[in-house]
């Protein structure tokens, strides 16, 4: 009895591990299977590239873009002219900061401990710089052309117009009279600049949202000029790192500091990922 006990429990066994490695080599040959046919599929795009066709019409990105005096969100639609020359039309959303901005917190000493007070400020900040802009451009492929699949390497250009918005910054002070007060920096009014500009008196930013409204847009002109690494450019999704450099001029000065100079131009470097698709 013991011996057939012995005999099924083996039989299991067998039968569980042979499972196992069919299920493996199953698993192994889909794998290699899609790999193959994603192997022929790129192929065949250059194959035809070659012969000198359009083996997509379009694309659409979105981009995160850090600047050198600040950030922007993009959104990017593409269209194939040529195989090397994409039209590219973009929206993009951003803010611009003055690289003298301090982010500075308030406190108090409380039985020997540093107690936050208030949200965190910037000292001197008179107004929040944020810009839409949209424009117009092209892509050229300058290198990456029977590649693999590997990082094709282009060139963007382009410009167009931005729209600036100034919104009032606020601190949370405390007023002559021991009141917490919310005050924006006001040049002519002595009182109001005093307590604006007095560490002692400042409990904290207000928050986001206070300002708005209140702000006044200024337009202005930009242009742009940037290298594209696009990694996979036969892959239906896009995935892209771009360098790149950004000028733009205002029509009125754009003060973010007080006691920095106020200007209407403004140039800085960037670095972005841009990810979508191509159809």
């Amino acid at each position: 009895m013991k011996k057939i006990y012995f005999l099924i429990l083996l039989s299991t066994i067998t039968a569980i591990s042979f499972g196992q490695t069919t299920t493996r080599k199953s698993t192994v040959s889909e794998r290699d299977k899609k790999k193959q046919e994603r192997k022929d599929k790129i192929n065949k795009l250059i194959k035809e590239e070659e012969e000198g066709a359009l083996i997509y019409s379009k694309q659409t990105a979105i981009g995160f873009k850090l600047n050198s005096d600040g950030w922007g969100a993009s959104f990017e639609h593409g269209k194939y002219k040529t195989i090397k020359k994409t039209n590219l039309w973009w929206l993009e959303l951003g803010e611009r900061k003055s690289p003298k901005e301090e982010k500075i917190s308030t406190g108090q000493d409380i039985g020997g401990g540093f107690i936050l007070v208030g949200n965190p400020y910037i000292f001197g900040k008179q107004n929040n710089f944020y810009y839409l802009k949209a424009g117009i451009g092209q892509q050229l492929l300058i290198g990456g052309k029977g590649n693999k699949n590997g990082v094709a390497v282009s060139a963007v250009y382009g410009g167009g117009i931005s729209l600036g918005y100034l919104k009032p910054y606020y601190l949370n002070v405390l007023d002559d009279n021991g009141n917490n007060v919310d005050v924006k920096y006001v040049g002519g009014d002595s009182t109001a600049k005093a307590n604006f500009l007095d560490p002692s008196r400042i409990n904290g930013a207000t928050g986001f949202t206070k300002g708005f409204g209140e702000g006044k847009f200024v337009p202005g002109a930009f242009g742009r000029l940037a290298m594209r690494f696009d990694y996979g450019r036969y892959n239906e999704f896009l995935s892209a790192f771009e360098v790149g450099v950004n000028a733009e001029f205002y029509t009125k000065t754009m003060p973010i500091l007080i006691n920095s100079p106020e200007k209407r131009f403004f140039f800085n470097g960037y670095i972005a990922i841009e990810f979508g698709s191509r159809k």
